[in-house]
């Protein structure tokens, strides 16, 4: 089966993330969204917009079921889409989330299908929002977990740790040693050529991904996902990494998101409650203002290629988007455009050459390059964002 992934109108509401990928690429639990597709042996695609769509291209000419691109697939919405006839779409809590259109010569805009549908009513998580990511972090942790190690053993870890139950998964060339893993709260999940270094206190859930770090003496306590070529110290709670970022140091990061190629300096915090404990509210690129998240705990999301210097200090909802240089005292503002430079004292324009220069010498840092592509994709991004700034 071949599916494409269909944005929609949603991708919107997860700004800043969704300006550099489309919403299949938004990891969640252990896997981004294609992930678990592709790890259940089916072809994704993404159908995105046209800035993105060279480095994310949809192969139209295979398809077989277009598909709402925010939903997390599980075993039984698999077992759905395959079972779709040509021109028939799958229907969830009133919403159509799939269309068959195998033959059919049908569009690719599943919310204008009026043909027949088939209700789907098993639970399915839905990621519209972006405190949904660290919303259902643990569910799609849980469920990851699952459809990675079942009917797998996991490889040793050394004597010297200490692990308390039974849910703790290695995958082959992890290091860990004197740390506690406890996973009676949740699975721990540890990807291939992972470091867990002295000291390292663990509450699960957690997934490390693929040669992550966790540095010495740091507090986790899930669900918490650490995304690929991540190093993390410090204390965290409730997060994830999307990959290729780092808060190394001390300091504490919770109930938030950061992107890729992100660095938080040393000491650096945010607060995911407020003082007076109401409700949190949270800049939305769609609306063009805030919106209220129904939630009392919500930290930083932080979009792809930003940064902040040491001692930084983040307020209870705040956004930042894309290349932006957060550096000073006092409390930032709780959103931050895409390509902005300075701190409570004020912000000016980062200049594009500038913020290419610092992408590519960070992603040199470990051996990656900042193609053709990418560096189209930021440039869109900063014509795209001059208004907010």
């Amino acid at each position: 089966m071949n599916i494409l992934l269909h944005e929609g109108s949603v991708y919107e509401h997860l700004k800043p993330f969704t300006f550099t990928r489309p919403i299949g690429e938004i990891r969640i639990g252990i896997l981004t969204i294609a992930e678990k597709y592709r790890k259940r042996g089916i072809e994704v695609s993404h159908l995105t917009r046209d800035y993105l769509s060279k480095k994310f291209p949809a192969t139209k000419d295979h398809v077989d079921v277009v598909v709402d691109a925010s939903i997390c697939p599980t075993d039984s919405f698999v077992s759905a889409l395959s079972e779709l006839k040509p021109g028939r779409g799958l229907r969830y809590q009133g919403n159509i989330v799939a269309v068959c259109v195998k033959d059919t010569g049908l569009g690719e805009d599943i919310h204008s299908f009026t043909g027949e549908c088939i209700d789907f009513k098993d639970h399915l998580t839905k990621i519209e929002r972006l405190w949904h990511i660290f919303q259902h972090n643990g569910s799609e942790l849980e469920n990851d977990f699952q459809l990675l190690t079942n009917g797998r053993t996991s490889s040793p870890v050394s004597s010297s740790n200490r692990i308390l139950g039974e849910r703790l998964f290695a995958e082959e060339g992890v290091w860990a040693e004197c740390a506690i893993f406890n996973t009676l709260s949740g699975p721990i999940y540890l990807g291939q050529d992972v470091t867990v270094m002295e000291g390292v206190t663990i509450r699960g859930a957690l997934a490390m991904c693929e040669h992550s770090q966790l540095n010495m003496g740091a507090k986790i306590y899930g669900p918490t996902t650490i995304g690929p070529y991540c190093k993390v110290g410090g204390e965290v709670n409730n997060s994830v990494l999307f990959g290729y970022s780092n808060k190394g140091h001390e300091g504490f990061l919770g109930n938030s998101v950061l992107g890729e190629w992100c660095n938080i300096g040393a000491d650096t915090n945010n607060s995911n409650l407020k003082n007076n404990y109401e409700e949190v509210k949270l800049w939305n690129y769609a609306k063009g203002g805030f919106e209220r998240t129904g939630l009392q705990f919500c930290g930083l999301f932080m979009g792809d290629h930003s940064k902040c210097g040491i001692n930084t200090m983040f307020n209870t909802g705040t956004v930042v988007g894309v290349s932006a240089n957060i550096f000073g005292s006092g409390f930032p503002r709780n959103f931050i455009p895409s390509f902005s430079w300075g701190g409570a004292q004020g912000m000016t324009e980062y200049k594009l050459e500038k913020a290419l220069e610092t992408a590519s010498r960070v992603k040199a840092r470990r051996n990656k390059e900042l193609d053709a592509e990418e560096t189209a994709i930021l440039t869109h991004i900063y014509e795209l964002t001059k208004e907010f700034r």
